[in-house]
Formats: C-alpha cells, structure tokens, sequence
C-alpha cells in the first residue's frame, strides 16, 4: 500500500516535501572493476567504500555492459543496449526516437531536482536537457528548499590515464612486488608498476567517495537518501578497457537503503549482504525509475531491480564493443553466472590493434615489445594475435579468461546455449551494429537509428544469418561467402567482402571478380572492405585502383566521415603498398569538411601511424 501511494503522488505531479520521497546519490569511478576490499581484494586499501558495503547491498554480478565509458555511460542515461541505438561505437553521435527521453528526464518532470557533476560523454544528443544542471559545480545544495534531489558526482582519479601520470610519493602506497599479474600480462617492472598505482589511484578515489559520503551525512539528509556506488567499467589497464570479457565489463555495485526506504530495496536485502543477481547499466535507469514510484516505460531494454516496479532475475547479462576510437572492431558477448561467451564479428583483426590513446600506457608498450620479439607464453601472446571467432570460458576455473573452451566436446552444451541465447539478444533488441557505421547514420537520415531497427525496411535476420557464415564459414564454403557479395542488401554485401578479407588469398581466390566489381559499389564501406582485401591479397595490377578507392573514401573533407576512418584503417594494413601514393596521403584532411560530432579527430590520429609507419627507414 505504502508503494501504491508513493507512485500515485508521484505520478500525479502533487508537490511533495523531500522527506516524502527519497533523494538519491549517485557515486560513480571511472576505469575501476571491483578491485576493493569490500570485494574480497587483499591488496586493496579503500576503507570507505568497505564501510558502505558493510551497511549496504553489494551486488557480485554487475555489468557495465560495455567496456568503455562512452558507450557504457549512453546505456546507463537511455535505458537501452546502444547497439539498438547506434550508438555502440566510441564517441560517437546519433539520436533517440523523440517519444523517448534519457531517464533523469522523468525524474526532473516529477518533481527531482537532478544534478550531475560533470562528466556526460554520451553518444545520443540531449532532447531535451535531463539536467537542471551538469557541471562542475552541480551539486543537490542548490536545489529549491525541501526538494528532492538525484545527484551524480563522478570521479576520474581512477582513470586510464593516471595509470601513467606522475603520482605523490604519498600516495603510492601498493608495493609493486606484491600486486598480482593477470595471466594475459607478462611479468616486467612496468606492469608492476602500473598495476600499483592504479591501485594506488583507487585508494585515492576512495578518499573522494568518503568526502561526498561525509558531506550528505553533516548535511542530515543520509536518512533520506538512496546511495548508489558503481564504477564505469574494468579497469584501465590493457585488455581489461575496452574488450567486454568479464574483466573488462565486471564493475562494483553498492546500493545502500536507509530504514526509511527499506521497502523499496530489493527482496533479502540486508545491511552488509550480497546479490548474485545478473545487473547490468541498462538496468539503472528502470530502476531508479522504479524507486521513484514511476512505472518505466515500456521501450526500456533493462529491468528494475529495486522499488515497487522491480522484476524478476534474468538469465544472462549482455556485453558489446563497437569502434573503440579510431580502430574497427565488433564483438557482442553473453554472460550467466558461470560463464562467458564472446562472438567476433572480425576475427581478422587482432584483439590488440594499434590505438594511439591506449599504446600511451607503459604496460601496453612493453607487453607489445615483447610479443615483437618472441618472449610470451601462449596466454600473453593471444592479444596480439587474430581472434577466434568464437570464445567461451569458465569463470568458475579460469578467472583471467584464458583458457578457450569453445572447442571443447565437454563444452558443447553450453556453447549452444550462449550462442542461442546471443542470437536471441540481437534478434530482440535489434542490434543496428551488423551495418557499417556509415550506413548506420546514412539508413537513419535524420531519424534515430532505433526507429530504423525497428522498421520494416531493415532485414537484421538476413543480415545477421550473412555475419554468421562470413566471419565463420564452413570449411571450404567460401563459395557461398563469395556470393554474398550478389546480394541487393549492401550490408550483406558489407559481410562477403568482410568474410573474404578474413580468408586472405584464398578469400582472392574465391571472390576476387566479385571483388574487383565491388571496388565501384555504392556502398563505400563495401568498397572500402573490397579494396583491403585485393590490396593486401591480390594481384599487383589490382592495387592501382585499389589506392584511387582508399584515398578517394579517406577523404573526408568531400566524402563522409565514417567511411573515411574505414577507409584510414585500410590504408594502414596495406603497409608498404601504399608508398606509391603517399604523396597523396599526406594530403589527406585530418578533420571532416562538415559537422562531425565526437568523431572529428580520429583520422587525424590514423595518418600520422599511417604514414609514420611506411616512411621508416
């Protein structure tokens, strides 16, 4: 009944005290995994989140379900897996529906004062603004006099990149010698370092988090407030930071209830107790939501886990990787309580390519540098390498992720089932990102790429059947690949020349007619496929027209600017056959001619590598 009321007068707009109705903190870390304490870490020294599990619910299970903070950060405000969105890819920008709305949105029309301070970086445009204010200095104090409040403070001193900033020698307090180095990594001072200060960074965010956790306490208002603590996805070392295996997407979650609101939590909840509840970030916006009193909307992909509107435990989480800034890469991912399974859409590509903004970390340098010259083992040396198409691992025995099992007969029940429950996942929230990126933006025009999906125009069953026999083929059927380049769909076109790029020479063999024909496709990105794999395999009189392709669709200040980062990628893996032409590569626009929101600077990183690269000696 207490629940019934409390949604009725929220519903109804009635002005209510804030005392009637919970404010909520939000406490959020970047590029953190539950490296805590309170989380069974020895190593860790984080005293102040360890006292607010100790009165809290903290979950076991929590996805960021993706591993990267933009696009982690745009499943958390909609509400929706951004491969529904187009909105999966790093930085990127596209547009919600406009009968949807980012959920703070809700809560600011009923009533809430809603704050954040600062970061967004969301890859959906702002229609309309959800925050009465998000800055530096947003903070619930400046709301109205007895208003309820939903406030977000985020903090970055756990970010990537102070992993290998200058750190006070106060503050490093982690003795290297005793950190513990993930199977994947190998053993050098550098990593050693690096794992330390990240734990030193953590222990200094735990500071922060016991700061904000003070001021709600002397302001009186922690007996009226719900306090939520999560970080934005794994940690930022390599091949935890943006690749969805569990150490990529596994993040803290903390959700404390004072007594007041004790009805609201979820079922068993106990101070200093446990979920193993599957939750993921596309899960918090019904559920605040929910402890609001409002009934989500029935477009949210997520389920609320807490308040009045809380649904039953799903089977398994979802995870996805797109772009990851100026490098092409997709991979959709499906976890339950005991395993972990990986689909790679380009398994031609190797998992550790080259991005300028993660090869900054000393580990990433030295841990490449000694692939390069031959001292890894097998588990060090797998990022390095091509993907499999398929990976499945047993958490339970294998936490690091490293021992592959989807060839195992012991295994195959399971790797069914995944599969299964993958190929379900992408039929229902109608996964946009089995088209290119450009034609994500160009099949939408200027309408939201979520109603595209949605539509009668879009055959994702057709499209995803072709991603499946491209990046997978039974042995020696590359015929049907190769045929898939006849097809009217240009992305299932986009999926033949992908599956024979895969192949090597003997995708050539299979296809090259059907290629050399697609090198004047309509679609840039299938030309752009096309061109690579005649360029790295066929024959030397095909890369003449191969280079007028690349470099016409690289240019972005007269073409678009999603082909051009394509056509960028291209060019670098054809090494040295590009030296013909470097001339006209060189004068190639670093930026887009038109408005290119948050991807405007990533060719501008690929020619400098690019070029770098063929004119050393």
């Amino acid at each position: 009944m207490k629940r019934l009321l409390l949604s009725l007068l929220l519903l109804s707009h009635l002005p209510l005290a804030a005392a009637d109705r919970p404010n909520f903190l939000w406490i959020t870390s970047e590029d953190n995994g539950p490296q805590l304490g309170c989380y069974g870490d020895a190593y860790a020294v984080t005293p102040h989140l360890d006292a607010l599990a100790g009165k809290s619910l903290r979950y076991t299970h929590a996805s960021s379900n993706a591993p990267v903070c933009a696009p982690a950060r745009t499943t958390v405000i909609s509400g929706l897996y951004p491969p529904s969105t187009g909105a999966e890819h790093m930085r990127s920008m596209t547009r919600l529906p406009e009968r949807f709305r980012m959920f703070p949105h809700f809560l600011k029309e009923a009533g809430y004062y809603t704050t954040n301070n600062s970061k967004e970086d969301y890859n959906l445009e702002k229609n309309p603004d959800p925050w009465d204010e998000s800055s530096n200095k947003a903070h619930w104090k400046n709301r109205a006099e007895g208003q309820p409040f939903f406030a977000v403070f985020n903090f970055t001193i756990s970010h990537e990149s102070q992993i290998r900033n200058e750190i006070a020698d106060r503050d490093r307090i982690h003795d290297p010698a005793q950190v513990r180095i993930p199977a994947y990594h190998p053993d050098t001072p550098e990593v050693r370092k690096d794992w330390a200060q990240y734990y030193d960074r953590i222990t200094m965010m735990d500071q922060q988090c016991g700061k904000a956790l003070a001021e709600l306490e002397a302001a009186g208002l922690a007996d009226d407030t719900i306090i939520f603590y999560w970080g934005d996805h794994g940690s930022g070392m390599p091949r935890s930071k943006r690749w969805p295996y569990r150490t990529g997407i596994h993040v803290p979650l903390i959700v404390h209830f004072p007594e007041k609101w004790r009805s609201l939590a979820p079922d068993g909840y106990a101070p200093g107790g446990t979920s193993d509840r599957l939750v993921g970030f596309v899960d918090l916006a019904p559920t605040m939501l929910s402890l609001a009193g409002i009934e989500p909307p029935d477009w949210m992909q997520g389920s609320a886990f807490a308040g009045p509107h809380r649904t039953e435990a799903p089977s398994y989480s979802y995870a996805f990787r797109g772009r990851m800034d100026e490098r092409i890469d997709m991979t959709r991912q499906v976890m339950d309580h005991r395993y972990v399974y990986l689909r790679q859409y380009h398994p031609h590509r190797a998992y550790g390519q080259r991005l300028d903004y993660m090869f900054q970390t000393p580990t990433t340098r030295v841990w490449h540098a000694k692939f390069l010259a031959g001292e890894l083992n097998e588990a060090q040396s797998h990022f390095w390498k091509a993907k499999p198409a398929e990976e499945l691992y047993d958490l339970q025995a294998d936490p690091d992720e490293v021992n592959n099992l989807a060839g195992s007969s012991e295994h195959r029940e399971v790797l069914e089932r995944m599969r299964q429950a993958h190929r379900d996942w992408v039929i229902q929230v109608r996964d946009v990102g089995f088209l290119p990126e450009a034609e994500i933006h160009s099949r939408a025009g200027d309408g939201a790429p979520y109603d595209y999906g949605h539509g009668d125009g879009y055959d994702l069953e057709t499209i995803f059947e072709a991603a499946q026999l491209a990046t997978a083929p039974p042995a020696g059927d590359l015929a049907a690949v190769a045929k898939l380049l006849d097809h009217t769909d240009s992305a299932v076109r986009y999926w033949g020349a992908t599956g024979l790029l895969g192949q090597g020479q003997a995708g050539v063999v299979a296809g090259g007619d059907r290629l050399r024909r697609a090198l004047d496709d309509p679609s840039g990105s299938v030309a752009i496929v096309a061109a690579e794999t005649l360029g790295r395999f066929g024959e030397a009189a095909d890369l003449p027209k191969v280079l007028d392709v690349l470099i016409a669709r690289a240019n972005q200040a007269t073409g678009d600017v999603y082909e051009a980062i394509a056509a960028c990628n291209a060019l670098d893996y054809l090494d040295e056959k590009v030296r013909p032409r470097l001339d006209d590569i060189r004068q190639l626009p670093e930026k887009p001619g038109k408005k290119a929101a948050r991807v405007d600077g990533y060719v501008g990183r690929l020619l400098p590598d690019l070029i770098g690269e063929v004119e050393k000696p």
